[in-house]
């Protein structure tokens, strides 16, 4: 899956534990009609990709959802994997068309797709 959007958020890399767990947090706001803020998260090796990136730059982000059960408790979060820069749209002006344009798209190929 991927996400794209600007980062509003990059922290920097934390280690945990004895082992030296390491996992460094982005946040990317999305261009759409509601945006949205998604932390992301880097872990190990990855942690180093965010260093080539600055706050205010469009990304485009490689992810997996991951999730786990503790106690009986459910966690989820999404991990990062790959990191590009990315480029706004220019005729749109979003990176993921909101839900009404996609339902336009679809009815005016309908409309289109007339017998006669």
């Amino acid at each position: 899956m991927e996400i794209q959007g600007e980062l509003i958020v990059i922290n920097e890399t934390e280690t945990i534990g004895a082992k030296g767990f390491q996992k460094r947090l982005a946040v990317v706001k999305t261009d759409e009609q509601y945006p949205q803020t998604i932390p992301v998260e880097f872990t190990q090796e990855k942690v180093s990709l965010l260093d080539n990136f600055k706050l205010g730059d469009i990304v485009k982000i490689g992810i997996n959802l991951r999730g786990a059960e503790w106690k009986g408790r459910y966690f989820a979060n999404i991990q990062g994997w790959n990191i590009n820069k990315g480029e706004r749209e220019k005729s749109a002006g979003s990176f993921m068309p909101d839900r009404q344009t996609q339902n336009a798209k679809v009815v005016q190929l309908q409309e289109d797709d007339l017998p006669f």
